[in-house]
């Protein structure tokens, strides 16, 4: 990654869709590629994707981080969660970016359905495998997995039972969940992130 010129403003040619391919910080239109952040355009020799790094950048998620999401949907082989926060120091991600776990990155065994290991609403601590273009999410970890949770049937509080079993603290309904160690722990950081994302 090299840089190409000086700072650059938003709406600042770059180059030619044909000579370069727009990265992070840049769009193209008409053929073009321009700046979309104050910042430094860098050019990635390798892939010839021309990027802007900011001046003043956005917090984003990038491979590797920790975060806390909302499990807003599950399908047969994907769950599609909202990313809230980072898990580390509890800042919010702008923007509330939408979140994907695949079955295969659920846990480090066979999962037969998704629904057997999370339910909608969860609160879930995952591992970013993928920040750009699309977040994808991993929950293999001891410490990684559903760290909050509700009961299906009146929507009280779940209290941790045993290993992957909760129960509900109102009706004493049991559910399973694919249970992180911190289950329970982080209440505190979750109530500012959902406060704030609705």
């Amino acid at each position: 990654m090299k840089e190409t010129k000086g700072l650059v403003l938003p709406g600042e040619p770059l180059g030619t869709a044909e000579e370069l391919a727009p990265g992070r910080g840049t769009y193209e239109y008409k053929g073009a590629i321009y700046a979309s952040v104050m910042g430094y355009p860098q050019v990635e020799s390798e892939s010839k994707t021309v990027s802007v790094k900011a001046i003043h950048e956005i917090p984003h998620v990038s491979e590797g981080d920790v975060v806390y999401a909302r499990v807003e949907e599950i399908k047969p082989m994907l769950l599609v969660t909202t990313v809230l926060c980072s898990a580390v120091n509890g800042r919010v991600v702008p923007g509330y970016p939408d979140g994907t776990v695949h079955i295969s990155k659920a846990k480090d065994s066979f999962v037969d359905r998704l629904e057997k290991e999370f339910a909608v609403g969860d609160m879930i601590k995952a591992k970013i495998l993928s920040g750009y273009p699309a977040v994808k999410l991993t929950t293999v970890g001891h410490d990684l997995g559903v760290v909050s949770a509700r009961c299906q049937e009146c929507h009280a509080p779940l209290a941790h039972l045993s290993e992957n079993k909760l129960v509900c603290t109102r009706c004493g309904r049991r559910e399973d969940r694919l249970v992180s160690s911190e289950y329970g722990k982080v209440t505190h950081i979750l109530g500012t992130a959902t406060s704030s994302a609705t």
